[in-house]
């Protein structure tokens, strides 16, 4: 049987998994409510353009 105490005594994250998390908390990402109100601001001036 698995030993998790001991399994997880042996855990080191890797040094990819930090670099990854300071280049997201840098970064400016874009989530899905701002995709959505790009696509609403496009999808309304498309409405304008085809009256």
């Amino acid at each position: 049987m698995i030993n998790f105490e001991e399994e997880l005594s042996h855990f080191k994250p890797s040094l990819e998994v930090e670099e990854v998390e300071d280049a997201i908390v840098e970064s400016d990402l874009t989530d899905m409510a701002d995709i959505m109100m790009s696509l609403i601001k496009e999808g309304s001036g498309n409405k304008k353009n085809d009256e």
